[in-house]
């Protein structure tokens, strides 16, 4: 009876919050937010932004009813594999600077890395909040931060890739604002945003650049995401991925995306060689046996833009601190390593743990993929062994 009552008062809540969210929709022209205004392009209709390769995230990710996905997921009748509810991290301590072409390399959790090199401490997408969300509602990160806030060297360079709570955290960027002052990069209306937090940002579109010091910049480029902060505010602000340019070969933070066109890995890397790329591989399945959706790509996509940004090396972030999807906690690294060994490319894509310092050689080439594509890089993985991976 208790269990009854229990469910009976979820469901009606589930319903209540999901009457709030449409109300929220339907009626608030109020609550939009204009973050940006500026010329027509190819990517901003004088409104909002999109991805000229076509958007098909409107949908659920799972194709059926958004009510039914929303109900499913919150109440966790979806059938997902259980996660942890803590993940033990041995927190790094960073040196203060790393001079030259050496380059140390630290997860800090998510799609927040620090990249230290050319005398340079370099963020992306700095979170290092409790609660991914508004108001605290949110996903909880299950494993606290690489490096202890505190511990963390003075940044110089902030690189942002769009509002999304999990990547956009006015708390930390705040933080660091007051420490440090650092460049803060990002991609139009996301400026804005960060403004709240009392810090200032240089905004630019796609093809635009920032000069961090003489030999240094940052590249602002196209990747294939969406924006949202609030129910009404959807592509208000401009998505990005990165390519910081410099000595020794360039450093390139995908942010969060899909694989859209898949032409856009080619375009960074005719910025120049790419020592290293920061590539996202996990939130990629709600339901069983999806390998990604429009907005975000899983492992075997992920190689896919590997093997197109002629990277030496590369991580995989996006996965392991906030549940956002349904996949297991450790289904991005395992298919990552299985998908790795179909495309013929060794350790040059792998993931490292949380908090873990690893130092990026200088002067690697790109490894000798297997040419695959797609289709042939399933039918590699499907096995018993990559079939069991949930």
């Amino acid at each position: 009876m208790a269990r009854r009552i229990a469910r009976g008062v979820g469901i009606a809540l589930l319903f209540a919050i999901i009457g709030i969210c449409l109300t929220l929709v339907i009626v608030p022209r109020f609550l939009d937010r204009i973050y940006y205004r500026g010329p027509v392009s190819g990517h901003f209709d004088g409104e909002h932004f999109f991805n000229p390769d076509g958007d098909q995230d409107i949908a659920p990710p799972t194709g059926r009813s958004r009510p039914g996905f929303i109900a499913r997921y919150l109440l966790g009748e979806d059938d997902r594999p259980v996660w942890p509810d803590h993940v033990d991290v041995a927190q790094a301590k960073p040196p203060a600077r790393v001079a030259g072409q050496r380059m140390l390399v630290t997860w800090v959790g998510h799609a927040s890395v620090l990249v230290q090199t050319q005398g340079l401490n370099i963020l992306t997408d700095p979170v290092w909040s409790e609660v991914a969300g508004p108001f605290g509602i949110g996903p909880h990160r299950v494993a606290r931060p690489g490096i202890a806030f505190d511990d963390l060297p003075k940044i110089d360079l902030v690189l942002v890739s769009h509002n999304h709570y999990d990547h956009l955290d006015l708390a930390t960027l705040g933080r660091l604002w007051q420490r440090d002052h650092p460049l803060i990069v990002t991609a139009p209306g996301n400026d804005s945003v960060i403004a709240q937090a009392g810090a200032k940002a240089a905004a630019r579109d796609w093809d635009s650049g920032v000069a961090v010091k003489p030999g240094v910049d940052v590249v602002v480029t196209r990747n294939h995401h969406w924006s949202s902060r609030w129910f009404a505010d959807r592509n208000r602000a401009l998505w990005s991925s990165f390519v910081v340019r410099m000595p020794g070969g360039n450093l390139f933070f995908a942010g969060d995306t899909g694989f859209g066109d898949g032409k856009w890995p080619g375009e960074a890397a005719a910025l120049g060689p790419i020592r290293l790329a920061l590539i996202p591989i996990g939130a990629f399945r709600f339901q069983e046996g999806q390998m990604g959706i429009d907005s975000h790509i899983g492992p075997v996509d992920a190689v896919r833009v590997f093997e197109r940004l002629h990277a030496a090396h590369a991580i995989g972030i996006h996965w392991g601190t906030f549940r956002l999807s349904w996949e297991g906690y450790l289904t991005p690294p395992r298919l990552l390593s299985a998908t790795a060994n179909c495309a013929g490319i060794g350790d040059a894509f792998t993931t490292i743990p949380i908090g873990r310092t690893v130092e990026i050689p200088a002067g690697d080439s790109p490894p000798k993929a297997k040419p695959a594509s797609r289709k042939q890089l399933l039918k590699c993985l499907d096995t018993p062994e990559v079939r069991a991976i949930r």
